[in-house]
């Protein structure tokens, strides 16, 4: 494991330093709806389905049905239908208790007395302490910390899967509320990792081949892609042809512009185009100069305070827990709240990553009380994290990192975390006003999003890279609720 600045920090293509591939896509989890959209990405997807199929599936403290109930309850703290119903069926298919499905209070009292973690770390992680795990791992029906560790990678798994479910704008096509929004890919990426690599910040110009396994990889993308039509419809197609080139135009983060935009507005009456955002990095990648500790902490504090005063995408409104799903969830009314409120008391600390980062305190933790999942995860991490196909708006060899780490440092801000190595004032430099709406929609209130909310944000991009921003979405909020839960346990074992 690496140093958090130095893990991170190269921000290369993703194939660089993952295996290969060591899985058969048979023992995996069936290739739903949500999973086709992740498809946009195969290299992320198949870290994204490695480490599902490990902890639903594979060797672990719970039993099964423990497994798929807990999948059941988060997806509830965010109202999400569709992963609720897929995985009730999931835990009858398993053998589950249908009694247990009536709700909460027809589970058994061990079960049961997880659901206040479930409640925090879904809404407010930092709130979760030491005597929360100690309250588990004591008395009649006690858990392991094997179980607790097993438990908090499942929730906090599903929350973020959730938001990435309701930032697509899916769920409504899911649910079968209306018609799909989600429209079809113009292309999807498989470039041959030879053509991906890069040698220092110099991005080399990549080669297109037609070899037989460069043509095998496009038919089975044109097939992928036939499948995804039938869930998202159809797309312009003089877009699609004049946008992208198979194998060759990766669709990449180039969600860099960086606005939310209705179809009927331009780019420009909400952000900045894709050619200033880039000299922006440019400017970034080239200062020399070294902020003081005061002056970093000083720019995280006004990040985080313009968070909290940032409003949702339909800020105050307030929605009806589904009855379908009513009775897997105590207390709805406790929902996020801004980490840092001006003039609020007792605003918690800040969650340091110098203190205490995934590399080095999360990461062997996790793999010594559940063995393996450290690794799928970090692999999935990284995988997000390192996402890039050297694109932004249709140019190519674009070096995206300083966006990528905007992005991602912006999200886990918005859960109070800082990485105290980064400098904050990029964000606002490279993250408007509308897009960090939506970003923290997406984190805070996913159910708020709906397809409309989808459709209207960066609209002259194409769908694959608005799921890629939503991936690292999922993947920031889902490392950062475990940072707290893991940050409890060692506290409670220590």
């Amino acid at each position: 494991m690496y140093y958090a600045v130095d893990y991170y920090a190269d921000m290369g293509q993703i194939s660089q330093d993952l295996p290969a591939k060591d899985f058969e896509m048979d023992d995996l989890d069936d290739f739903d709806q949500v999973t086709q959209v992740i498809g946009y990405h195969p290299l992320f997807r198949d870290h994204f389905l490695r480490t599902q199929n490990f902890i639903m599936k594979g060797d672990g403290p719970l039993p099964y049905d423990y497994r798929y109930y807990l999948a059941i309850i988060a997806a509830a703290r965010h109202q999400c239908p569709y992963l609720v119903k897929r995985y009730e069926k999931e835990f009858i298919n398993q053998g589950g208790n249908c009694e247990w499905l009536n709700g909460l209070d027809f589970i058994p009292a061990k079960l049961r007395a997880i659901y206040d973690i479930n409640k925090i770390l879904a809404h407010r992680p930092w709130l979760l302490r030491k005597e929360h795990i100690e309250l588990l791992t004591k008395g009649h029906n006690s858990w392991s910390l094997s179980e607790v560790v097993h438990a908090m990678v499942l929730l906090s798994h599903f929350h973020a899967l959730s938001s990435f479910v309701f930032s697509c704008g899916l769920t409504q096509k899911l649910d079968g509320l209306s018609s799909p929004k989600l429209k079809s890919a113009s292309a999807l990426q498989a470039t041959p990792a030879n053509e991906r690599r890069t040698a220092g910040a110099d991005v080399a110009t990549r080669q297109t081949t037609t070899t037989p396994i460069h043509q095998q990889q496009q038919f089975l993308l044109q097939q992928q892609q036939e499948q995804q039509k039938s869930l998202i419809g159809d797309r312009d197609a003089s877009k699609s042809n004049t946008d992208i080139d198979i194998g060759t135009d990766a669709l990449g983060i180039s969600s860099a512009n960086g606005y939310l935009a209705t179809s009927q507005q331009q780019p420009q009456q909400h952000g900045i185009s894709v050619e200033t955002l880039m000299e922006r990095m440019k400017v970034l990648s080239q200062k020399q100069d070294e902020c003081s500790e005061a002056e970093l902490s000083n720019r995280f504090k006004n990040v985080e305070m313009q968070t909290a005063e940032l409003a949702a995408v339909t800020p105050e409104t307030t929605v009806a827990v589904p009855h379908i799903i009513s009775h897997y969830v105590h207390d709805p009314n406790f929902v996020y709240e801004d980490f840092a409120r001006r003039g609020a008391e007792n605003i918690p600390n800040t969650f340091r990553i110098q203190d205490y980062s995934w590399e080095d305190h999360g990461y062997s933790l996790v793999e010594d009380l559940y063995k393996d999942v450290g690794r799928y995860l970090d692999e999935k991490f990284l995988a997000a994290y390192n996402l890039t196909y050297f694109t932004m708006g249709g140019i190519k060899n674009v070096d995206t990192s300083k966006f990528r780490r905007a992005i991602w440092n912006y999200i886990q801000c918005i859960y109070g975390i800082r990485h105290d190595d980064y400098d904050y004032g990029e964000v606002n430099q490279l993250l408007v006003r509308p897009l960090k709406m939506f970003i923290k929609t997406a984190c805070c209130f996913p159910e708020r999003i709906t397809t409309k909310d989808y459709d209207s944000v960066l609209v002259e991009l194409q769908d694959s890279e608005k799921v890629h921003v939503n991936l690292m979405i999922m993947e920031a909020r889902n490392q950062a609720e475990l940072l707290y839960a893991l940050r409890e346990i060692m506290r409670y074992i220590t």
